[in-house]
């Protein structure tokens, strides 16, 4: 059997094999510099960037509705004003059912304080063998005790006054330019399709921002109503535990669902440290906490990704490096934006192609070759 040995490559193709990979290499070495630049950038210029993004997300995540409301035959721009109020009017309810609790809960901040304090006294009396244990290992290491410094900072009232100027101002920004790019929507589309150079462009770049405002529309209103669901559960948990306020820990519990990880934490920590304070003992102030526990672990890893399935399947180490990167950058408001960035992102790439990072590393592209043929096959099939 004849084996036919490949032809080796020329000089002109080697060339432009070590100059490609040249380019790529420069491409990896500015994109590492822009990702440890650019949270400076974002956090320095937090006023003008945040509400940027969440402007957008908010136009991608609202369009849809727009569009309904457009067939239906409202005007573009009264369909846009109205598919923001619908979002506005829902942001304003969860916050009425969540803050009015919080503020007649927070006049029993001391009171739940002190019996958290008596609790954990009450374990410390039972445990009182390892604080002499630690006293003994103190005098064998020759531990001579340090002195304490107290820093005065602002109080909390103090410091929502000071922010609370600059809040009003990005909020009313960040509603604005949402407003601007849902009623832009239809011109943006026509752009895209018929202000491109090539045919083949054009129905790239259809594709890419119809998937992109598919999934990322489509995520987040599966994951809004996942997230009510354990709402209404906590609520109806909590009232029948007689824990206080239950609407307020459903509202809660269904806010902090949407940060994965830290999210039900959070929540875990609260239920813990209110039933801890409220509750006869530390174990019976326990359960709701730990029923909490239970309901999420099977929201987590039943309920959500059977729901989801694999078209929204992201790696858990992805979740944590953008959930970590953007609350760095953004705080609280990153923690919430970080998933829809990330599906963003994540939609772009499959159509733009992956960077192949560790083939790269090994002599491979910097970009695999099925992400330019599905290119050729988009510039022959006709727009859908």
């Amino acid at each position: 059997m004849n084996q036919q040995i490949p032809p080796e490559p020329s000089d002109k193709d080697a060339a432009s094999q070590e100059q490609l990979r040249l380019l790529s290499a420069l491409v990896v070495l500015i994109g590492i510099g822009l990702f440890l630049a650019l949270p400076f950038v974002l956090s320095i210029g937090s006023v003008v960037f945040l509400p940027l993004v969440t402007a957008v997300l908010l136009s991608i995540l609202l369009s849809p509705l727009a569009d309904h409301l457009a067939r239906l035959g409202f005007p573009n721009v009264l369909a846009s004003l109205a598919s923001l109020l619908v979002f506005v009017g829902a942001v304003l309810l969860a916050l009425a059912l969540i803050l009015q609790p919080a503020l007649d809960l927070f006049a029993q901040i001391p009171e739940i304080a002190g019996q958290v304090g008596q609790r954990f006294e009450d374990l410390r009396d039972e445990f009182r063998w390892l604080a002499i244990a630690n006293a003994e290992l103190a005098k064998i290491m020759g531990d001579t005790g340090t002195s304490e410094v107290v820093l005065a900072t602002p109080s909390l009232l103090e410091e929502i006054a000071f922010a609370t100027p600059s809040v009003v101002v990005e909020v009313l920004i960040m509603m604005l330019m949402a407003f601007f790019m849902i009623e832009a929507r239809v011109r943006m589309r026509r752009h895209l399709l018929f202000d491109r150079a090539s045919f083949g462009s054009s129905v790239k770049a259809a594709r890419a921002m119809r998937e992109v405002q598919d999934k990322v529309a489509a995520y987040i209103m599966t994951v809004g109503m996942i997230n009510a669901g354990v709402g209404v559960i906590v609520a109806g948990g909590a009232w029948a535990l007689g824990v206080d306020a239950p609407i307020m820990w459903g509202g809660l519990a269904m806010l902090l669902n949407f940060v994965p990880y830290i999210g039900p934490m959070a929540m875990f920590a609260l239920l813990a440290l209110f039933g801890i304070g409220t509750g006869e003992t530390v174990w019976l102030g326990m359960i709701p906490a730990l029923a909490y526990l239970g309901l999420n672990a099977i929201e987590g890893n039943l309920v959500t990704p059977s729901i989801l399935g694999a078209r929204f399947t992201m790696s858990p180490v992805m979740i944590l490096i953008a959930l970590s990167y953007f609350t760095w950058i953004w705080g609280v408001p990153g923690a919430l934006l970080s998933v829809p960035i990330l599906l963003t992102l994540t939609a772009l790439f499959d159509h733009i192609g992956r960077p192949n990072l560790i083939g790269f590393v090994f002599g491979e592209p910097l970009f695999k070759g099925d992400a330019a043929e599905r290119g050729r096959e988009e510039e022959q099939a006709p727009v859908g």
